[in-house]
Order: C-alpha cells, then sequence, then structure tokens
C-alpha cells in the first residue's frame, strides 16, 4: 500500500518541487517513485566535486536531504503541513570521481510530528556511496 497523500500521485506531479533550488543547481533530478520510496540522481562533475576530484560529502547529504525533505512532504497535506529537515547524519562508505549517483529515500518512521528517513546513495555500478538518516519535522501551517 502506497504511502502517499495522493493516491495515484507520479512524477509530473512534484517536478515543480525541485525548480529554483539547491537541487537544480546541483543537477539532481527525481527519477522513481514507488509505493513507499523516492529515487533520484546526481552527476558528478564540478558543481558537486570537492578539490580532490571526488565526490563532495556535502553533496551526497544535499542529496539526501533533498529526498527525504520532498517524501515527507508528499506524505502529508500541503495545504496543512510544512515538512523541515531537522537532523541529519551521513556515512561516506565509497568515492566517486565521474558519472552520477542514485538516491533512494524509504521512511523508517511515520508519525504526525516527525518523519525519518533512510536514504542509500549508490554509484552508476551500484556499489554504496552513502548512507544518511533524515529526521524531518512536520510543523501545522499558521490558519489564514
Amino acid at each position: 500500500m502506497a504511502i502517499w497523500f495522493y493516491e495515484n500521485i507520479k512524477l509530473e506531479d512534484f517536478l515543480h518541487l525541485g525548480k529554483n533550488t539547491l537541487g537544480e543547481q546541483l543537477g539532481m533530478e527525481f527519477t522513481e517513485i514507488g509505493e513507499d520510496y523516492i529515487k533520484g540522481t546526481m552527476p558528478v562533475d564540478h558543481r558537486t566535486k570537492q578539490p580532490y576530484g571526488l565526490l563532495h560529502g556535502g553533496a551526497s547529504v544535499a542529496l539526501a536531504e533533498t529526498l527525504g525533505s520532498i517524501g515527507s512532504a508528499l506524505v502529508v497535506d500541503q495545504s496543512k503541513f510544512n515538512c523541515v529537515g531537522l537532523e541529519i547524519n551521513a556515512n561516506h562508505l565509497r568515492s566517486v570521481r565521474d558519472g552520477f549517483v542514485t538516491g533512494i529515500a524509504k521512511p523508517i518512521h511515520i508519525g504526525a510530528s516527525t518523519h525519518v528517513w533512510d536514504i542509500r546513495i549508490t554509484d552508476q555500478r551500484d556499489k554504496l556511496v552513502c548512507i544518511s538518516r533524515l529526521t524531518v519535522a512536520v510543523i501545522k501551517k499558521p490558519s489564514a
């Protein structure tokens, strides 16, 4: 059973959430949505590398937070709630020099006031690059 607020959600329904954001600047793209996960990619290029020519850990964290935050936004009624990152951690397991990386975010906990997401980032050979855990605060929007 799908976890999303809107039953038949498709990629094109939320692509606008990536416009004019850090994710867009880093070349992130949402690529798939399943019953309980969201997937996206990010290039390993001049925008996402550190001075030694490797994928910057901060870029991996940005991808993880983007996927988890958008996942949370898609779980709640966006007319009533905002979802914002509360805490994130990451373990960088393998370096990447070029190509792209893919992140898959799956919920560990979907509560009324917090969500916790597990995000796994892999390289083009499907080797694990980074494991991240994101806690998202679900905040009620003020009444108009």
